[in-house]
């Protein structure tokens, strides 16, 4: 009987110990969630300002071309579009999240209430979609469509004035946005095989744990008393 009891308390340790590790990822999670979000907020904002600046502040003469005239607009716009759609999804999602935690970190909640409050509450985790949605508009297609309007603002402002100039620039810019795009492959890269690697040893410490726990259950049968033999 005893240690059959032993055994039942060790499986109730094991699992409010993979709760709590649970309830820590979900917590982890939520803060990158907001991170992500806030990173988002932010990038938008700029860049989303200085191309709306860019196209109001800038004068066209009457003999640039009707194709560069046409690019300018239809980048700014996409420019312009993508940030504003990124910086609306951190606006609605980050004041959820942020609840969650100022509830989580508030003293009169967790002491005077005794409410606990939980990383589930927060819905960052149905809405995770649209933050990496954001995150990737923000910084990645946004990033780069800023990249690309800064050649075609300098041809539309000095097509005129020095050619040379344009064509500085954008010799200047070409390395830099294939360096950004390769930058941008090999992070993700990165950040997918960590992710893959890390569950990989999640789900080889859960069949670990529970090859114990039916070795310990096994041999709490083969030590329990038979009842009815004398």
């Amino acid at each position: 009987m005893s240690s059959t009891k032993q055994v039942l308390e060790e499986s109730m340790r094991q699992n409010a110990d993979r709760i709590d590790q649970s309830e820590v990822l979900s917590w982890k999670s939520l803060f990158l969630a907001k991170a992500k979000l806030k990173a988002s907020s932010r990038t938008s904002g700029l860049m989303s300002g200085f191309a709306m600046v860019a196209m109001v502040e800038i004068n066209l003469d009457t003999g640039v071309p009707q194709g560069l005239a046409i690019l300018f607009s239809f980048t700014t716009t996409i420019l312009i579009s993508v940030h504003v759609f990124a910086l609306m999804i951190s606006t609605c999602i980050l004041p959820n999240i942020e609840t969650v935690e100022l509830m989580h970190n508030s003293v009169y909640v967790q002491q005077q209430l005794g409410d606990k409050t939980l990383a589930s509450h927060s819905p960052h985790r149905k809405f995770r979609k649209y933050i990496e949605v954001a995150w990737i508009f923000s910084t990645g297609l946004g990033a780069l469509l800023f990249l690309i309007e800064i050649p075609i603002l300098m041809w539309v402002k000095f097509y005129y004035l020095s050619i040379y100039a344009a064509y500085v620039s954008m010799g200047i810019m070409i390395p830099v946005c294939v360096l950004f795009v390769f930058f941008a492959f090999k992070f993700y890269r990165k950040l997918v095989e960590h992710k893959q690697s890390k569950n990989t040893m999640q789900l080889e410490e859960l069949q670990v744990m529970a090859t114990y726990l039916k070795n310990d259950e096994a041999t709490a049968m083969f030590d329990s008393p038979k009842i009815g033999v004398p």
